[in-house]
């Protein structure tokens, strides 16, 4: 791979935490919000997510809720998943360091 053109870092802060596995099909998009329609068929589509997920056994995964600002100052906000094991952490809430890499296309 080549090297960057161009490279920026942020600092930020995450919290790690557990949630049942079967349940990370459960979510909600800004458009299931554009109309009184579209959100009662978001809120459908949730309802038979989870009355699924109900029914499978709960298997533990965990995440990191992770936050930080942009070079704008507009607040960030992303998930990375660890899986079924957890990274060895002494706390809950940690630091992060981001690090977005600009390349040439080959």
């Amino acid at each position: 791979m080549s090297q960057p053109t161009f490279k920026v870092e942020f600092d930020g802060k995450a919290k790690v935490g557990q949630v049942m596995g079967n349940l990370q099909a459960l979510s909600l998009k800004p458009e299931d919000f554009s109309s009184p329609i579209a959100l009662q068929m978001a809120l459908s589509k949730l309802y038979n997510d989870l009355m699924k997920s109900l029914s499978e056994k709960p298997q533990p995964h965990y995440i990191a809720d992770v936050r930080f600002s942009d070079s704008m100052g507009n607040p960030i906000n992303l998930a990375v998943d660890f899986g079924n094991n957890l990274p060895p952490m002494s706390k809950q809430e940690v630091k992060v360091k981001i690090t977005i890499e600009f390349y040439d296309e080959e």
